[in-house]
């Protein structure tokens, strides 16, 4: 029997508490974006919160873009 055959291929606790926590941490992000968008609805109207949140993804989209280029991907 080789070592590969003697491997466990049971997923352990280290799998199930990263999980857990990126969950957690998912969650965290979504309520806080959600409080801001929602915070710019209320002083902007709809419409100006869409556009204001529209920017904000056209931005990041623009950071990455620039990331992947410089790094020839």
């Amino acid at each position: 029997m080789s070592a590969a055959e003697k491997q466990d291929d049971r997923i352990g606790f280290r799998f199930y508490a990263r999980l857990a926590g990126l969950i957690v941490a998912a969650g965290v992000v979504a309520m806080i974006l959600l409080l801001v968008f929602f915070r710019a609805v209320y002083a902007w109207g709809i419409l100006g919160a869409f556009i204001a949140f529209g920017l904000i993804l056209l931005g990041a989209g623009w950071l990455m873009d620039r990331r992947a280029t410089r790094h020839g991907a």
